[in-house]
């Protein structure tokens, strides 16, 4: 299967991209940082096909030549793995967020995603071929971090976004997901943690442990042969009737029960 990753040159992002290569899916990663980009493109060709390009999920041009690069560079697009960086102002609390900040928060969590599904929809309803979506989401959204509301806030809507289109168009084969997800080591969750443990006068190390290892049962992140095996199977025919679904796939870490 052709796939489309959006913001994948690290972290969450970048791990998909190495498990479906792994898998025999062709790839095309995307990043705002070319240089990020070249360096993931390096270490993820020796797995399989796979191409890159430059995109700001911001940025509405962007989002349009990603797709006709995308579709270019492999023949088609198959399927669309939406992956989002953080916010810049996060971790930050509501009172100290700024018109700009949720407007960001409101254009890379839900207008982005909601206008790349957009473009492939059409493209797929006009060329009469299937599609997937899985909008990788995170399982904050059932129990809110306030250090990441304004993503919170906006991406909730993810989960209302994949039932709609499936129910719209998953007749026509066209079928979208919400994965919620927990605890993954990530650049970027260091990141975010490490601010956060500076501001408590908390050694990072023993925050992260408390935070994010401790939370879960398991005692552990999310590996990524895990999350692979997940986003394969949803890819697959195999899951087409759970077309719709939002799958919570974080180590039982929130106390939210998902109906």
């Amino acid at each position: 299967m052709n796939v489309l990753i959006t913001a994948s040159s690290r972290g969450i992002g970048f791990n998909v991209a190495r498990e479906l290569l792994k898998r025999g899916h062709s790839i095309v990663i995307s990043s705002s940082n070319i240089d990020n980009l070249k360096k993931a493109y390096e270490k993820l060709r020796d797995f399989g096909n796979v191409e890159y390009f430059k995109a700001d999920l911001l940025v509405k041009e962007d989002l349009k030549r990603l797709v006709k690069n995308a579709w270019e560079a492999l023949g088609s697009i198959d399927a669309l793995i939406w992956n989002a960086p953080n916010v810049r102002c996060e971790p930050c609390m509501v009172h100290e967020a700024r018109y700009m900040d949720w407007a960001e928060a409101s254009l890379l969590h839900l207008a982005s995603p909601g206008y790349l599904t957009t473009l492939l929809v059409q493209a797929w309803l006009e060329k009469k071929m299937k599609g997937v979506i899985i909008y990788l989401s995170s399982a904050s959204v059932l129990e809110p971090m306030p250090p990441l509301l304004l993503a919170d806030s906006a991406r909730a809507g993810l989960i209302q976004l994949a039932k709609g289109i499936s129910r719209s168009y998953g007749g026509r084969g066209i079928r979208a997901y919400t994965v919620l997800l927990g605890s993954f080591d990530t650049p970027g969750a260091r990141e975010n943690l490490a601010k956060l443990a500076e501001e408590r006068g908390i050694d990072p190390e023993e925050f992260w442990r408390r935070e994010v290892v401790e939370r879960t049962p398991l005692k552990r992140t999310g590996r990524w042969e895990e999350l692979g095996a997940l986003i394969d199977f949803l890819l697959s025919e195999n899951a087409e009737y759970m077309l719709g679904s939002t799958i919570v796939f974080d180590g039982a870490m929130t106390r939210a029960v998902n109906l």
